[in-house]
């Protein structure tokens, strides 16, 4: 299933999103149909009020989760090339909620950045809570897989050791269409993810070159902390970001950024000013 939270005259609404049009879900976001017990029965037989695919105003997935985690260094080839060895661990920063833009809303510039760079990623979301998961519980806890674009101000990040203040600008990180499920036995999602930039291909990898896949991070976070239904883990760029080019190149004003993911979707954002 396709599952989005979609805005309206009358507010948000969760719905799913069939051939023919959006299914209304009964709630008013997936945060809060992804907090139901029985939330894939729930949305598999919804027969709410509809509308048309058409100009639908797309929302992040889960406009306010309670938590994005993202991970850092994560494929495989990309640190290899670097001349990096395998990190034992992920590499974990976070995000605020605010961060969020959908997968076709304008995203700004961060205000007194001149490296702003692209970082295309696959998005899991978290379907149930857990702690202290093993692989079997944490497969279980994926409700489904979304396409997140890690915008990133280069300038900002490498201010401190810290990269959060270059990671979690207002209005910089599409996130969308919509989540596409998992089933609880389903094995990690692989597939192709792209990044282009004013048409020109920038980053092509396959999801399968992870590190650590869904599950692993999953297993790896929940010992931290506990994880919530709705919360968004990024699980990492590829090669191919525009710091790394030389000489290096950066988003601008007007640039087009289209971020894909195979089986999953696309978000296709505007640069703009704040």
């Amino acid at each position: 299933m396709r599952l989005a939270t979609i805005r309206t005259t009358d507010g948000t609404r969760a719905v799913r999103v069939d051939d023919d049009a959006a299914v209304e879900l009964g709630h008013a976001d997936l945060g809060a149909l992804l907090r139901r017990p029985e939330w894939r029965a729930e949305a598999a037989d919804a027969d709410g009020p509809r509308h048309v695919l058409a100009g639908l105003d797309y929302a992040p997935p889960v406009p306010s989760p309670e938590k994005i985690v993202c991970v850092g260094l994560n494929y495989r080839n990309h640190i290899l090339e670097m001349g990096r060895e395998l990190p034992e661990h992920p590499t974990l920063f976070s995000k605020f909620a605010r961060a969020q833009v959908g997968a076709y809303d304008p995203v700004v510039l961060p205000a007194g950045s001149d490296a702003v760079d692209w970082e295309a990623e696959l998005g899991v979301v978290i379907g149930s809570e857990i702690r202290h998961a093993t692989p079997e519980q944490a497969r279980a806890a994926i409700a489904g897989y979304t396409v997140v674009n890690d915008v990133t101000a280069r300038d900002f990040q490498y201010r401190t050791p810290q990269w959060h203040q270059g990671k979690t600008f207002e209005a910089s990180t599409p996130v969308g269409p919509w989540l596409v499920t998992a089933e609880p036995d389903d094995a990690p999602l692989t597939g192709e993810l792209s990044c282009t930039v004013d048409g020109e291909l920038m980053q092509k990898a396959d999801t399968g070159d992870l590190v650590f896949d869904a599950v692993a991070l999953i297993v790896y976070i929940s010992r931290i902390i506990t994880l919530a239904p709705g919360d968004l883990i990024a699980t990492g760029t590829p090669g191919g970001v525009g710091h790394a080019r030389k000489p290096p190149t950066y988003l601008t004003e007007g640039s087009e950024l289209v971020t894909r993911v195979e089986g999953v979707g696309e978000c296709r954002n505007t640069l703009v000013r704040g």
